[in-house]
Order: C-alpha cells, then structure tokens, then sequence
C-alpha cells in the first residue's frame, strides 16, 4: 500500500467538474489511492449527492453550467463541514477570495498535479481530523445535555423522549452551540434533498421540541429563533433570545 493510501483509508471526496475529461482522470487518481469517488458534472447534482453521500472531502470547480461553483460552495457550506478545495482555471484574486469567504479551505488552479492535488487533500483531511478530534462528545444548556455518541438528550438525569427528527434538529443546533443556524441548513441536514425554503415542517418540529425541552415554551431559553435566520442553541445564557 502507497503511503498516500495510509493517509486517506476509506475517505468520500464528492468530485464537481463540467469537464468529462477531468472527472474521468480525478476519478481514476484518487480511486487508485484509496478514496471512495462520486461524481457531479452540475451544480445542482452536485447538491443533490452531497446529503446522501455525505462526503470527507469535496473538490469543486467554479465554471459549473447551471449552479455556480461558488454558490454550490455557499450551500454546502450551510450544512457540510468537509474541506472543500476548489479546481479552478480561474485564478483572480477576486476568485479566490470570494470562494475562501464563501467557507472554500483551499484553491488549486487548473492545470495542476495529481502529486500536488493529493497533498492539498491530504492536508485538509488532517485538519479536518484533529479538527473533530477536539470536538465535544456533549453539549449543555442549563440542565439540558446532547449526547452526539450516544445519541440522546438528557433533562438533568432524565432522558427526553424525542422522535428521530426531533434529536436530528437539536444535534444540528447544538453541534453549532451558541451560533446561529440558518433553517435551510437545518432541512439539508434533517431531511437532504427537501427543499430547504420550505420551512412549515421545520416549524412544527421546532414547537415539538420546545414543548419538550424548555421550561416555557413561548419564552424559550435553550432554542431561541433568529427571527428571519433560523435557531440558536444557548449555552451562554446572557445571549438574548
């Protein structure tokens, strides 16, 4: 086994590139060392895969027809916490920083190479790791506590009896404690593919869950609404709700 299959052993990358040629030879690269590929020549497939594929790594070009490379980053940004490093002919200033601003981790511009590209990844799935190394098991808010490894929340030391979709939406809260959470990335999240301005479901579900977790559900002190934005989980609670 090369050592760059060491580095990466079962890695997803979601590759997105309009250009067949590239897909075919970024496909067969990181295949050859150890990555689990899919492939997205729009935008709007590459946005359709991502929540079912779930990828460690994304590679997305900016020239996409349809979907914007960078708004594809933009989206995926507001749910997915993978690197994403952009292969781009584009090599402006402007470019890169629009992309690194929109949540890109790194750019590589076209023409590149396949050592150089495997490293960039390598790197950022190194990051990502001791990134999530450092992660919190739990997070608590008053007397409520979720648990992301048992997946379970606790009121004191009572379990909360949440439906599936309940504990999916306080995890997406409270994996970005005390920051706000936009609705549509909670729908990407919960439910993938839906569409994430329809925010009725997502609605209900939040009242379900206050009912169960706040000690006054009409002055919620644990899910307060960013009226217009979406949700915020509270741990801090001098943040106004």
């Amino acid at each position: 086994m090369s050592p760059d299959m060491k580095d990466t052993p079962g890695k997803k990358v979601l590759v997105v590139d309009d250009e067949e040629q590239i897909l075919r030879a970024l496909k067969t690269i990181l295949t050859q060392t150890g990555y689990e590929v899919r492939l997205a020549a729009t935008g709007e497939e590459a946005l359709e895969a991502a929540p079912s594929f779930l990828p460690d790594l994304v590679v997305l070009d900016l020239s996409l027809p349809g979907v914007s490379g960078l708004e594809v980053c933009r989206l995926l940004r507001e749910w997915l916490k993978a690197p994403i490093l952009i292969l781009s002919v584009r090599d402006t200033e402007g470019d890169k920083i629009a992309a690194l601003d929109l949540g890109a981790d790194d750019y590589l511009t076209k023409p590149f190479s396949a050592g150089e590209l495997l490293a960039r990844l390598r790197a950022l799935a190194r990051r990502m790791d001791e990134g999530r190394d450092r992660e919190p098991s739990s997070v608590t808010s008053g007397t409520i506590r979720v648990d992301f490894e048992l997946k379970i929340a606790t009121r004191g030391d009572e379990p909360l009896k949440l439906t599936r979709t309940e504990f999916e939406i306080l995890a997406a809260l409270a994996s970005s404690a005390d920051r706000v959470v936009t609705s549509s990335a909670i729908i990407r999240r919960v439910w993938g593919s839906a569409d994430p301005t329809d925010t009725k479901a997502l609605r209900v579900h939040i009242s379900n869950l206050r009912a169960k977790v706040e000690d006054d559900p009409a002055d919620p002190t644990h899910i307060v609404t960013e009226p217009g934005i979406g949700y915020r989980f509270v741990t801090q609670q001098s943040v106004p709700s």
